[in-house]
């Protein structure tokens, strides 16, 4: 066949080194700041919380990091991962465009999550450590780093958004059966959890809250780590080996992207898929860069870009990035995955010097979209990506409209084998929309912290 379906590639192209977006940035990324001195934080002040394999990746200035051989030995179990021409999607949009998407939900997890998972692992084991507290919103990164803690022989502990908890139960079970334990949050283990739940007690729990959470216990043991599954480099970082691949199979397709898609939430395969491809745009070429994300939880759409803690408790170091505030809780979406309240600051930085665009959506919408796709493609997508989907489609429609020809490529992070009473409400019609209000934007701008200087 001279025209595939799939883009392949074998076990030897998985990429050797992950791409490292920060040298490549047109401006120096703004440092993290300490909480409480409000300056620049060093290796130092993040020791209890990550390893030092980790802290040196998060700030490093190399081009190229390279991978270690038994974590591409554990990538070998589903990297490469194929890329896909969506043909059938194309006929039923009756669109001039070629449309692509990388497929991530082939891994063990379902998503594109343990390629960071694991190699946060591995580092962690190298280092001695025994125990990873977490969080998770959806359920997608606590399922991954499950995963990984089985392989490395590690000891898990997820906090999962109390809600999540309960709209996905399957996602818990998934968790606990690769040995993970898996605890609602806001939770009575830690003093963030029962200091909400005194104030609150039926809090639907935020990630801001369940980071709070998981950073609380791996700082008060010497025997446990925090592991992240968004947001900060390193995870970021990581996750390049989505993107690395791609190149790849579009040099094979003999055609390149003129759009890129992802959704975002903290921003990991967001990144993932589009950084390795933002040099070719600093050189020169036409490639347009789209996060998509929800419209109840429009952090780079509607968001401020300034310094904020990027939990509720205010125990983490202060990031600039586009946020809703930390101490805000978006509603119970199903696309629990992309319901933080800011975003990675690499991402931020990108969309603030308008090297990328984005773009929010309601739930209905992106349900409707992701029913188009898997009535014409057959894999069901997890609500998170489904927001990539939409993006997709308008762009798509867009090209029918005015007969333009265009490539466009988006990552379909993961599938939604979890995520069918989402699908029911959605079509039984009980799905309901819920968008950022004004009101929300006053609380966002309230709970921001006042950074009066920041030395270099």
């Amino acid at each position: 066949m001279t025209d595939p379906t799939k883009i392949l590639l074998g076990e030897e192209k998985i990429p050797r080194t992950w791409f490292n977006i920060v040298p490549v940035l047109p401006t120096p990324l703004a440092p993290p700041l300490h909480p409480a001195t409000h300056q620049p934080v060093g290796p130092a002040d993040l020791a209890p919380l990550f390893c030092d394999a980790i802290l040196e990746q998060e700030m490093s200035a190399a081009p190229m990091i390279e991978i270690p051989d038994p974590v591409r030995d554990i990538y070998r179990l589903w990297r490469p991962t194929p890329l896909y021409r969506a043909r059938r999607l194309e006929q039923a949009l009756d669109t001039p465009a070629h449309i692509y998407y990388k497929y991530e939900g082939g891994s063990p997890a379902g998503s594109h999550k343990p390629n960071t998972a694991v190699a946060q692992a591995y580092y962690n084991k190298e280092a001695g450590v025994r125990r990873l507290a977490t969080e998770t919103g959806a359920g997608q990164w606590g399922s991954a780093l499950a995963l990984a803690g089985t392989f490395f022989g590690l000891e898990v502990k997820v906090y999962m958004v109390r809600v999540s908890y309960d709209q996905k139960p399957y996602r818990r079970h998934l968790m606990e059966t690769w040995g993970a334990t898996v605890l609602p949050s806001p939770s009575q283990e830690t003093a963030s959890g029962r200091r909400v739940l005194a104030e609150h007690p039926n809090y639907p729990g935020s990630l801001g809250l369940a980071i709070s959470e998981a950073a609380e216990e791996a700082a008060s043991r010497p025997d446990t780590k925090y592991a992240l599954g968004s947001v900060l480099n390193h995870v970021l970082l990581h996750q390049t080996v989505i993107g690395l691949e791609a190149i790849e199979q579009f040099s094979l397709a003999g055609e390149g992207p003129d759009v890129l898609i992802a959704c975002c939430g903290g921003g990991s395969n967001f990144g993932g898929f589009t950084f390795p491809f933002l040099p070719r745009k600093l050189a020169g070429e036409k490639i347009r860069i789209v996060a998509a994300e929800p419209a109840s939880c429009p952090t780079l759409t509607k968001g401020i870009y300034a310094y904020d803690f990027g939990d509720t408790a205010q125990l983490s170091p202060l990031l600039k990035m586009f946020t809703l505030g930390h101490d805000f809780v978006p509603p119970s979406i199903h696309a629990g995955g992309l319901r933080y309240h800011g975003d990675s600051p690499l991402v931020s930085q990108l969309v603030h010097a308008g090297l990328v665009e984005a773009v929010a959506y309601p739930q209905r919408a992106i349900f409707e979209a992701a029913t188009t796709f898997a009535r014409a493609e057959g894999l069901l997508p997890a609500p998170e990506c489904a927001h990539a989907i939409k993006a997709t489609i308008d762009e798509a429609l867009l090209c029918k409209a005015s007969g333009e020809k265009k490539v466009i490529a988006f990552c379909l992070s993961g599938h939604g084998h979890f995520d069918m009473t989402a699908y029911d409400r959605y079509l039984s019609g009980a799905l309901e929309d819920q968008e950022f209000s004004e009101a929300d934007m006053r609380q966002a701008l309230a709970q921001l912290p006042e950074i009066r200087s920041v030395s270099s």
